[in-house]
């Protein structure tokens, strides 16, 4: 059903939106959400509500999808690991848009798909620097916060329009790509920069979500207590923002607004896509690279090897896939390279890792193995029912889905649940790579 229909396709619409958790309308993580864009891209194809990232942060998370190769045998577990290409044995690496464009594909992108473009090797390229957007004034964007003061001037709306920021012109660039007559199969990639902090964005987007109404997140103040020494203490200006509820709401605000923002983004590409030629043929991927905490488990950003943190949005498009269907089995980032080989059928990658979710494309309920996330501190495996977490400290979490959403009751260890935690520990690699050094290594040399 994923052949080629003729000499220009079937295309590839490649959208990433950053740091977006569940708190889209077809997931359901939040009630007050409004992803209207989003949620008809999910009508017209298949929600992967189940969906896990390689690695809860923006570069091991985006390299693993790009390259095929998992954190645990690249070294690169989170931001500070650094790009693999500073890496002689990585250095080498074919992303996804250099093997389509090496095998017929007229490749095009814009926007953060891996931190630097260049190592994608597009055919056509904008050079937008995509993070940088008007700030509001007094607002140093380029610092990261460390008080409740300064989350607080980035959770603020920005007093331009919605042409003046970054996302809105990349979007309109990719839609302009889709106007246009294309000789070749295409593959064009566009990578969302909001809802990442810094939260600022037009007024307008405020307005939607007022204060009063706002559904903050669930939480318990004792939710820390059954984990491991590592995980049991969080950062005190998690603390201070939860415990101020204004301030609470307002960064719930500011997330909601920016999602939202985003997804009018989406829409720029959608409606493009649907005034062209190539409506009917092309394959809509769209992912997001992790989830996010605003006060689950007492913490707040991404980072974690918990559900809010490592579930993300893959949402697939594409001819002959059912319209509105949705599967609850356990997929990977890593699983988008090889499957759009095959759903494009390109010659197979070699050494490509994850499992390909074409399988459920055509039958939701088809069973499959859970899925690995890590980061510098462990992994989590995650199946249909079941997070089963282990970290270097060999203490153990495990949370059973069908009962506790929210991941609250600690259950490792428990004789009830032996056989169930020893199945999933048999997915935690035997052998894990060494955190990478850019520094040292660079030194070595």
């Amino acid at each position: 059903i994923f052949l080629r229909a003729d000499d220009v396709g079937p295309n590839v619409l490649f959208i990433a939106v950053d740091d977006l958790n569940d708190w889209v309308g077809c997931l359901g993580g939040n009630p007050d959400t409004k992803t209207p864009n989003i949620d008809r891209l999910a009508e017209r194809g298949m929600v992967f509500t189940n969906a896990q990232c390689p690695a809860p942060s923006c570069v091991p998370s985006r390299g693993a999808l790009m390259t095929g190769v998992m954190p645990a045998n690249s070294g690169i577990y989170c931001n500070l690991n650094g790009h693999f290409r500073k890496y002689e044995d990585l250095k080498e690496s074919v992303t996804l848009t250099q093997y389509f464009g090496k095998h017929g594909y007229h490749t095009m992108g814009v926007g953060k798909i891996l931190h630097n473009s260049s190592d994608l090797d597009y055919h056509e390229h904008n050079p937008i620097t995509y993070w940088r957007n008007p700030e509001p004034e007094g607002v140093d964007c380029t610092k990261q916060p460390r008080t409740l003061e300064q989350y607080l001037a980035w959770w603020r709306p920005v007093d331009v329009k919605m042409e003046d920021m970054t996302d809105w012109k990349m979007a309109q660039w990719a839609a302009e790509q889709l106007k246009r007559r294309h000789e070749k199969p295409f593959f064009l990639a566009c990578g969302i920069f909001r809802p990442h902090e810094p939260w600022n964005v037009p007024p307008e987007y405020y307005e939607k979500f007022p204060l009063d109404e706002l559904t903050l997140p669930g939480i318990r103040k004792n939710d820390l207590d059954d984990l491991g020494p590592s995980q049991r203490q969080p950062k005190p200006v998690v603390a201070e923002i939860i415990e101020d509820e204004s301030s609470w709401r307002k960064g719930v605000q500011a997330y909601l607004a920016n999602i939202n923002f985003a997804d009018e983004c989406v829409g720029i590409l959608l409606d493009a896509l649907d005034a062209s030629p190539y409506r009917n043929n092309t394959i809509v991927i769209l992912w997001s690279d992790h989830g996010w905490h605003l006060g689950e488990k007492l913490h707040w950003s991404k980072f974690t090897l918990w559900e809010e943190s490592a579930h993300c949005v893959l949402i697939c498009s594409a001819p002959g896939v059912k319209p509105g269907s949705r599967c609850k089995q356990p997929v990977n980032l890593i699983d988008i390279y090889p499957t759009l080989l095959e759903m494009c059928t390109l010659p197979m990658k070699e050494g490509l890792a994850g499992q390909r979710f074409l399988p459920p494309l055509r039958d939701p309920a088809r069973a499959r193995d859970p899925s690995l996330t890590a980061n510098e501190h462990g992994f989590s495996i995650r199946s249909e029912s079941w997070r089963y977490l282990v970290y270097n400290d060999g203490s153990e979490e495990l949370y059973n889905h069908d009962k506790d959403t929210m991941e609250w009751h600690n259950l490792a260890g428990e004789e009830e649940h032996a056989s169930v935690q020893a199945y999933l520990k048999k997915f935690v690699p035997e052998h894990r790579a060494s955190p990478r050094n850019p520094k040292a290594e660079g030194r070595s040399k």
